[in-house]
């Protein structure tokens, strides 16, 4: 689908606002407010007037970065600034930062601007609230008359807190595709005749990415929801059904950011990117490969290990698959139907007998093991490490984050040493919040040095 505007209706001027991350360690792994970026595809299709500030810009006209090499894959560092630790983590020994450009350039950007008719700010982890509590006050500083609506993960998962603290007009949660053009509406009297069916993903305009100023890296989804039902994920919550684009349309767009922007790297942002392989992925690679596109994909969100086979593995490496994330989180097999059912000991060594014998190099196969959880013992958590590397792939920690609405939220709650249901801080996974004070930044510094070794 084309991103130029489908109609000349005249609209309001929107202006959407990916906000500052405040946290203890913060890096842009392929990450992209895709949600938000949709929005602004949407409302351009309409013809609305669209403006972007990105308080995470790596590449900033102000900024000195430059473009990462090629074996970064378009990821790098965020600008930061040391600020104040919040109240209740004053005991963690690392530096807390905002992420992000200095807020004197938020400023003089928002200042640039003509004057918004409405403004959509996105939200991302739960914990990262204060910096979004933070933007959202930049930007009613310099528009105090516009309003401010807030969507995204934080605002589904915790909507009353956002409704306390953060500042927005309104707090959305859920999709916001459908919805949007009515909260349009209502704050600005502007409602076109819908250019889209919101149940039908191909019908969508593509995201606004050309509003960056630079894409080191593009986000692509072929599919919305996951099947399975984690304990520790709110994929459901998220998400409530699984849903596929059509592999031709996915294609198209990897195709476009490809040839029209000089995009080398994307990255899935699947939850369950390999289900229903044959009318799903196998088509779009091998669309991909027909079209003789030199491209290099990543699955930081994890592929699922059934759905790994000898033939599919062998097509993700013809059709430049550079990254494999792998979602084992625990070798323990006996004992994981708490956690989930979706892998075996049997299903985890075929996965990476295929992609090795397809010729995926060991540093480019990682599979996540979950640290933090609820009563983890860390000597479990070490026999994984030693599976995983006995395997010949890497092992690749992943911090556990408690979420609200998941099987796991109970015993999360209960097992931690914060009052996690009081305030989102504390399900920071930078602190371990499930986790006694024996897991402590050496236990973790030693587990790194084992996946390294």
């Amino acid at each position: 689908m084309s991103t130029r505007p489908m109609n000349n209706i005249h609209g309001p001027h929107v202006l959407l606002v990916n906000p500052w991350i405040h946290d203890f360690a913060a890096y842009d792994f392929w990450a992209k407010p895709l949600g938000l970026l949709t929005l602004g595809g949407i409302l351009r299709a309409h013809g609305a007037r669209v403006s972007y500030v990105d308080c995470l810009d790596r590449f900033h006209p102000r900024s000195v970065a430059r473009p990462s090499p090629p074996a970064r894959g378009g990821r790098g560092p965020y600008l930061k600034t040391v600020i104040p630790k919040p109240p209740g983590l004053s005991d963690i020994p690392r530096n807390y930062c905002r992420y992000g450009i200095p807020p004197e350039w938020l400023r003089d950007d928002l200042t640039a601007l003509d004057p918004p008719d409405l403004v959509l700010v996105t939200s991302l982890m739960t914990y990262w609230y204060p910096g979004v509590r933070e933007t959202i006050a930049a930007v009613k500083s310099v528009f105090p008359g516009a309003p401010v609506i807030l969507g995204g993960i934080y605002a589904t998962l915790w909507p009353d807190h956002a409704r306390r603290v953060c500042g927005a007009d309104q707090v959305v949660t859920g999709p916001g595709e459908a919805a949007l053009i009515q909260l349009a509406a209502q704050y600005t009297g502007w409602s076109p005749a819908p250019a889209f069916d919101p149940t039908d993903l191909d019908s969508q305009p593509w995201p606004a990415l050309d509003l960056e100023h630079h894409l080191a890296h593009a986000p692509v989804m072929a599919s919305r929801g996951c099947p399975f039902k984690c304990a520790y994920c709110a994929s459901h919550r998220l998400q409530p059904r699984m849903r596929h684009r059509s592999p031709a349309s996915v294609v198209a767009e990897i195709g476009h950011w490809h040839c029209e922007h000089g995009v080398d790297d994307f990255a899935f942002y699947d939850d369950a990117l390999l289900v229903d392989a044959e009318r799903s992925i196998i088509p779009l690679l091998e669309g991909v490969i027909d079209a003789g596109l030199n491209l290099r994909f990543h699955t930081p969100n994890a592929l699922h290990l059934r759905e790994l086979t000898p033939s599919l593995a062998r097509l993700m490496l013809r059709a430049g698959f550079h990254t494999i994330r792998l979602g084992l989180e625990t070798t323990n097999f006996d004992r994981r139907q708490a956690m989930d059912s979706k892998v075996t000991e049997a299903d985890f060594l075929r996965a990476v007998d295929a992609l090795k014998r397809a010729g995926f190099r060991p540093e480019q196969v990682g599979a996540y093991l979950l640290a933090g959880l609820p009563g983890q013992d860390i000597t479990a958590l070490e026999r994984s490490i030693a599976v995983v590397k006995q395997a010949g792939v890497t092992p690749v920690i992943a911090h556990y984050t408690p979420i609200p609405h998941t099987p796991m939220w109970a015993a999360a709650v209960a097992a931690s040493r914060y009052d996690l249901a009081a305030d989102p801080i504390y399900t920071n996974n930078a602190i371990f919040p499930c986790q006694s004070e024996a897991f402590s930044w050496d236990v973790l510094t030693r587990l790194k040095d084992l996946t390294r070794r």
